[in-house]
C-alpha cells in the first residue's frame, strides 16, 4: 500500500438510542477493560522484566515489549496478546487504547481483557489480538510520553507520534511472535490511541496494511465540558501535517454525538487531511446512545462499527467474516 495518495475513509457512525498527550482525550468505560486480570504479571522492577517476559495461558498471555524512545532510553510496555483458534500464522491487529481525561486515572489502567467485545470480535475473524498500555498508563508507567503542553501552546503533532512511537514498537514484537503473520498488520485506535493511529500512518510501517481509527483527536472535554475542545485549530494542522506524508488506507470512525470531537470539528480534521493529498467517504448514520464518543468501548457498539470495518478490512486485506454461529 504506498504511494502519496491517501484513502481516508471517514464513518461519523452511532444509532440512535442505542511524538506529547492528552487532558481530555478520552477514555474507554470500565466496562471493556474490566478487573485487573488473574494472569496479570507484576510490572518490571526498572529494566529488570527482560524483553518479552511473559505470563498467562498461551491464547491470553500477558508480555512486557521493548521500546527505545527518542533520547534511547529503554521501556518495557504492558501488553496483552490474545490468539484465536488455530495455529495460524494468524494476522494481528493491534488496538490501542484511549486516555483518561483524569490523569490520576492513567496508573490505574488496566489491561482490556480477551473476553470484551472488541477483542471477541477481531478473534472471532481470526485476528491475533494485541493491547498495549503505552508509556504513562497502568502497570507500564514511567512519564506519559503523550503529554501535549498547555491548551494555549498544544503541540497535538508531537504527542501523536510519541503514541505511534509506541505502537510501532508493539507492531514489530507482535508480529515476530510465532504463531503471528509478519506482514498485513492493522492498527485500530480509539480516542487518543486512534490519533497516535493517525499518526503512525505518517512513518514508515512495513508490516502493517492499514489502520482504523475511532473518533480521534486529543484535548476534547477542557475543563470537563463537552464540546469543548483545546485549540481545534492545531487539530487540522496536525492532520494536515500527517496527511503530507501518510501511505496506508485510513478508516475513520466517529458518531454523531461525539461531544470530545464534535462533527464540524471533525469536517474540519478530515478536510486538512485530505486537502493534504488524500481522499475520502462520509458516511453519517446517527447517534449511538449518550456519547457517541465510546462506540468503539461500549456494550453493543460492535453491532454499529462492526460492519463498517468488516466491509473495510475485506477490502483492505482480504480479512474473512466469521464461521456461522460466531459472534
Amino acid at each position: 500500500m504506498g504511494g502519496r495518495s491517501c484513502s481516508l475513509l471517514l464513518v461519523v457512525a452511532g444509532l440512535a438510542g442505542g511524538v506529547a498527550g492528552l487532558a481530555g482525550g478520552c477514555t474507554q468505560p470500565a466496562m471493556v477493560a474490566g478487573p485487573a486480570p488473574s494472569n496479570r504479571s507484576a510490572p518490571p522492577a526498572g529494566l529488570d522484566a527482560p524483553p518479552g517476559a511473559r505470563t498467562g495461558p498461551a491464547r491470553d498471555e500477558v508480555l512486557w515489549i521493548p521500546m527505545t524512545d527518542a533520547r534511547g532510553d529503554t521501556h518495557r510496555l504492558e501488553t496483552r496478546v490474545c490468539r484465536p483458534p488455530g495455529d495460524g500464522p494468524a494476522r494481528v491487529v493491534v488496538v490501542a487504547h484511549g486516555s483518561p481525561p483524569d490523569a490520576a486515572a492513567r496508573p490505574r489502567m488496566p489491561l482490556p481483557s480477551c473476553e470484551s467485545e472488541n477483542a471477541r470480535w477481531f478473534l472471532s475473524r481470526g485476528f491475533l489480538v494485541a493491547f498495549t498500555l503505552r508509556r504513562g498508563y497502568g502497570a507500564t508507567g514511567g512519564a506519559w510520553a503523550e503529554a501535549y503542553g498547555s491548551c494555549n501552546d498544544s503541540d497535538f503533532f508531537a504527542a501523536g507520534l510519541e503514541t505511534a512511537r509506541d505502537l510501532d514498537a508493539t507492531v514489530t514484537f507482535v508480529t515476530s511472535l510465532p504463531g503471528a503473520r509478519r506482514d498485513g498488520a492493522v492498527i485500530v485506535g480509539h480516542s487518543a490511541g486512534g490519533w497516535g493511529a493517525v499518526a503512525y500512518d505518517s512513518q514508515p510501517h512495513p508490516r502493517v496494511a492499514t489502520i482504523v481509527a475511532m473518533a480521534p483527536g486529543r484535548g476534547g472535554h477542557q475543563h470537563g465540558q463537552p464540546n469543548d475542545n483545546c485549540r481545534p485549530e492545531r487539530l487540522a494542522e496536525a492532520m494536515a501535517r500527517y496527511g503530507r506524508t501518510a501511505t496506508t488506507p485510513i478508516l475513520l470512525v466517529y458518531a454523531a454525538n461525539d461531544t470530545f470531537f464534535e462533527p464540524s470539528l471533525v469536517q474540519s480534521m478530515q478536510r486538512a487531511f485530505v486537502g493534504a493529498g488524500g481522499h475520502d467517504r462520509i458516511h453519517q448514520i446517527g447517534d449511538f446512545q449518550q456519547e457517541g464518543h465510546y462506540l468503539f468501548t461500549s456494550r453493543g457498539g460492535s453491532s454499529v462499527w462492526g460492519p463498517l470495518v468488516e466491509s473495510y478490512l475485506a477490502e483492505q486485506v482480504g480479512a474473512e467474516p466469521p464461521e456461522r454461529g460466531i459472534p
